[in-house]
């Protein structure tokens, strides 16, 4: 294709929108509408598969050493719990740093306490973490034949069924998402219909004086293309500002959430939508196109 003829296709996909501004209005609208719902939605399944991962990585085993362990064993725990490939983070907490622990989170009631450091009733304990938080039943049961660990504990009950109530949150807010960007792309498409149905009679004029199929398309997908950028600007900038709100409001109220943190979050959000909205209005135009060109 000709520069030229690119020049032209451009020129004449800008002046359609403003030919036809009022057509060109609802399409834009409609596509701001429907990527703004998806947006929404995108954040909060986002967020919330977000939390899930920080809730999964919270998962921790909690390895007691024998009390017949020595220094020279409980340093051979150590190393070999280190050792374990799926082992991401180890630390040892002795029984004199859990009592202290157990007194700080009792506050107040901590005296109840006083009096036991010469009668500790607590065990020198490891803490480990795993680089596939999944996968802890199978970490546990390696960890269990290591010499002199007396006692292995990760909650099983509670841990799988968070893991199962993770999955079942992912996998609901993926088909969720794709049901609703596939409504987007109906609505879309079926608007931007519309504003081609009205210039119908111009496409078979172009058609009859000789033009080809793709010199009549180029200027409608170029169409379409803007009216999906121009429509997802709006629904950018909404959810950019509201979500900035959310996050400043998160840091001085609302402590128990942890949210996606702004950058990347947002502008990965932005692209995605950018890239939704100029798809759907090319694939909205094609579609439309096509049908009038068959005369």
């Amino acid at each position: 294709m000709r520069i030229s003829t690119v020049g032209r296709h451009l020129r004449e996909g800008y002046k359609n929108l403003s030919r036809n501004s009022w057509m060109s209005f609802a399409a834009v609208g409609a596509v701001s509408v429907s990527l703004f719902i998806l947006g929404v939605f995108l954040l909060l399944a986002m967020n919330v598969s977000y939390m899930a991962e920080k809730l999964e990585e919270q998962v921790e085993i909690r390895v007691f050493v024998d009390e017949l362990a020595n220094e020279n064993e409980v340093e051979a725990i150590d190393a070999k719990l280190r050792s374990l490939v799926d082992v991401k983070e180890v630390v040892f907490i002795s029984k004199e740093e859990g009592l202290e622990i157990l007194k700080k989170g009792l506050g107040e009631e901590s005296s109840v306490l006083d009096g036991l450091e010469n009668e500790n009733p607590l065990r020198d304990a490891f803490y480990v973490k795993s680089f596939h938080p999944r996968q802890v039943g199978d970490l546990a049961k390696k960890i269990e034949k290591i010499p002199f660990v007396a006692e292995v504990k990760y909650g099983r009950d509670t841990v799988e069924a968070l893991f199962s109530v993770t999955t079942i949150v992912r996998n609901v807010g993926l088909i969720f998402s794709i049901g609703l960007a596939f409504t987007s792309l109906f609505l879309i498409a079926n608007t931007i219909r519309l504003t081609i149905y009205a210039r119908r009679k111009e496409i078979e004029i172009m058609k009859l004086c000789g033009a080809t199929n793709w010199f009549i398309r180029w200027p409608f997908f170029l169409e379409g293309m803007w009216m999906g950028f121009l429509g997802s600007l709006l629904p950018i900038l909404l959810i950019g500002v509201g979500y900035f709100e959310l996050l400043r409001r998160q840091k001085t109220s609302i402590y128990f959430l942890e949210l996606m943190p702004f950058d990347p979050f947002i502008y990965q959000l932005a692209i995605l939508l950018t890239g939704s909205g100029v798809f759907i209005g090319v694939i909205g135009s094609m579609m439309s196109v096509r049908r009038f060109l068959k005369i």
